[in-house]
C-alpha cells in the first residue's frame, strides 16, 4: 500500500503508545506491513516528549497505562503546539459507554477495542492519515490565504489594512504596559518625478527595492514594516525608545543611499533617498493609535520642509 502523497514524499509517520511491548511489536509489525514509519513509546510520559520531537501524522494510544493513563496523555496532548491537529486513536479494553465517552471528550477522534480487529484497524488509521493530511494541506491554505491578505502585492510587505491591525494591537499593548512604542515614517524623495523621468513600471521597480531595503533593516520579529500609501512606507517599533527608533531611521536611510537607484530628475541627490519622520510616545489608556501617526507625519513633513534626504523626530514623555 503506497500511503505517501504529492505533497508528502515520505511515508506517514505514526507514535503507538503502549506499555505492553508485545502489543506494541505486534501493532508495528501489522502497520511497517502498511509502510507506514512507526515511532514507539512505552507510556503517556514518553510519549509527550517522542510527539514534540518527531510531530507524527497519527498516534495510536493505550488507555491503560501505568503512571500516566491514555486519557490523560490525550489531555496534555491537546495543549501542545499541533496536539490539536494531530489525530489519536485510542486503544482500549475497555468498551464500556463511559471509556467510550470519556475517550472523545479528551481529545481522541476514534477508538478500537482490544483484541485489535486488523482490517478495522488498517482501514481507520487510513482513513485518519487521509483526513490529517488534508487538514494541514487546508491549514496551510488558510495561512496563505491570510497573508496574502495582509500583504501589499507590489512591495511584499505589510498592506494598509495589517499597518493597522498591527499598530491598534501593539498601541493597546504599550498602553497597558505603559511602554514607548516608537514609528518610522518614510517617503522617497520626489518619487513622482521620478515616475515622470523613468516610467511607472521602472517607479514599480523603485518601490519594491526601497520596499525591501526597509525590510531588511529591521531586526525584532515584533517590528513591522507596511507600505502605508503611495511612496511611503511606515516602520511600527514596539517597545521602542527614541533614540533606538532614531538609529534604525539613520540606518534605513543609509541603506537606501546605498541602493544607488539612479535619480536624475532629484534635488537633492543623483540617486534614490527617502525623508523620514520618527515619533515615540507612550500611550495613554483609551487613547487613539492616530497619535503617534499624526506626529510621525509632522515629523516627516519637517525633515521635507528642511531639504529632504534626512531625518526628524518628535517625542513625547520621558525614557
Amino acid at each position: 500500500m503506497n500511503t505517501t502523497f504529492a505533497e508528502n514524499k515520505s511515508p506517514a509517520l505514526i507514535l503507538i503508545v503502549d506499555d505492553e511491548q508485545f502489543i506494541r511489536m505486534q501493532l508495528r509489525l501489522a502497520l511497517e506491513r502498511e509502510g507506514y514509519q512507526i515511532a514507539e513509546a512505552e507510556n503517556g510520559r514518553k510519549a509527550l516528549n517522542v510527539f514534540q520531537q518527531l510531530h507524527p501524522d497519527l498516534i495510536l494510544l493505550d488507555a491503560i497505562m501505568p503512571d500516566m493513563d491514555g486519557f490523560e496523555c490525550c489531555t496534555q496532548l491537546q495543549s501542545l503546539e499541533c496536539g490539536r491537529s494531530t489525530p489519536v486513536l485510542m486503544i482500549t479494553g475497555l468498551d464500556d459507554q463511559e471509556s467510550v465517552d470519556r475517550a472523545f471528550e479528551v481529545g481522541a477522534v476514534d477508538f478500537v477495542t482490544k483484541p485489535v480487529h486488523w482490517p478495522v484497524l488498517r482501514q481507520r488509521v487510513k482513513f485518519l492519515i487521509e483526513q490529517s493530511h488534508l487538514q494541514k494541506q487546508l491549514e496551510l491554505a488558510h495561512r496563505e490565504l491570510q497573508r496574502l491578505v495582509t500583504i501589499d502585492q507590489l512591495t511584499q510587505v505589510s498592506n494598509r489594512r495589517r499597518f493597522e491591525e498591527y499598530l491598534t494591537q501593539e498601541w493597546q499593548r504599550m498602553a497597558r504596559e505603559q511602554l514607548p512604542i516608537s514609528m518610522i515614517l518614510s517617503d522617497i524623495d520626489y518619487f513622482k518625478l521620478y515616475n515622470d523621468t523613468y516610467g511607472h513600471q521602472v517607479g514599480d521597480y523603485c518601490l519594491q527595492e526601497v520596499a525591501q531595503c526597509i525590510n531588511h533593516s529591521i531586526k525584532r520579529p515584533a517590528d513591522v514594516v507596511a507600505r502605508y500609501g503611495g511612496e511611503e512606507f511606515a516602520v511600527i517599533l514596539p517597545n521602542t525608545e527614541i533614540e533606538g527608533a532614531i538609529i534604525l531611521a539613520e540606518i534605513i536611510c543609509s541603506a537606501v543611499r546605498e541602493l544607488k537607484i539612479p535619480h536624475s530628475s532629484s534635488p537633492v541627490s543623483a540617486s534614490v533617498t527617502i525623508s523620514a519622520g520618527v515619533a515615540t510616545i507612550i500611550p495613554k489608556p483609551n487613547s487613539n493609535y492616530q497619535e503617534v501617526i499624526i506626529l510621525a507625519d509632522k515629523a516627516l513633513y519637517q525633515a521635507k520642509l528642511a531639504g529632504r534626504d534626512r531625518i526628524k523626530s518628535i517625542s513625547i514623555g520621558k525614557y
